[in-house]
């Protein structure tokens, strides 16, 4: 199986993540490493949200026709 790997960086701050509870948003934009402009569903990355929100450098796994496999945070 052909796995797409993007690198991002985020720095969402708990208030603008509150926004998806909120129904105001619900995907979470972000510039991937290679310049991509990337968007996925906000419920992706909700595992990650602390007081401070959701800050530091991810690695989002796809399928080979782009569908989300996984997503994990990079040390």
């Amino acid at each position: 199986m052909s796995v797409n790997i993007i690198r991002f960086s985020l720095n969402l701050s708990y208030d603008d993540y509150a926004k998806v509870y909120q129904g105001v948003a619900k995907n979470v934009y972000a510039v991937a490493d290679d310049g991509r402009s990337i968007a996925f569903p906000a419920g992706n990355i909700q595992n990650f949200l602390t007081r401070e929100g959701i800050q530091g450098r991810f690695e989002m796994r796809l399928t080979a026709e782009n569908k989300f496999v996984s997503i994990r945070r990079l040390n």
